[in-house]
């Protein structure tokens, strides 16, 4: 599996998910199991068909979580550079539009809503490399489109 990018903020809210999961959520689902069980008719049991769906689940991000924590590659906050890499807080603005303020980060911690913007999307593509007063075309599936880099931090 190919490393993942994560700030240090995104790398200990994924480790405080898995040992939660690792603990009380494996203990709640064996509780439910347990009950379940205890509800006598195996065969029309929808209760152990949940709680078995829901061990699955709760398994299967236990171990994409270990995967993904163990190829990690922690951003490096504390370096600034004229470019813009992963971890670059940076203003653009498209023509016609208000200036708009991202950061880049990896596509696990992406949220646009946040103005977090994954270095795999088309405008966090478009912009790995760039500097404060290029200019940058976007190729998005919406069409492509130029956009400003106002300031890079």
């Amino acid at each position: 599996m190919p490393s993942s990018y994560l700030t240090k903020e995104g790398f200990d809210r994924l480790q405080q998910e898995l040992e939660y999961l690792r603990t009380e959520k494996r203990i709640e689902v064996a509780e439910r199991l347990r009950e379940a069980l205890e509800d006598g008719d195996l065969i029309e049991n929808a209760e152990l068909e949940a709680a078995k769906n829901e061990q699955s689940f709760v398994e299967g991000r236990i171990k994409e979580l270990e995967i993904l924590l163990s190829n990690a590659r922690l951003i490096d906050e504390t370096s600034q550079t004229d470019s813009i890499q992963v971890g670059s807080k940076v203003r653009v603005q498209e023509e016609g539009l208000e200036p708009e303020d991202y950061v880049i980060v990896g596509a696990v911690e992406a949220d646009p809503r946040l103005g977090r913007i994954s270095n795999e999307s088309p405008l966090g593509k478009a912009l790995l490399n760039h500097k404060a007063g290029d200019t940058v075309k976007v190729e998005a599936p919406r069409g492509e489109f130029e956009i400003e880099i106002l300031s890079v931090g």
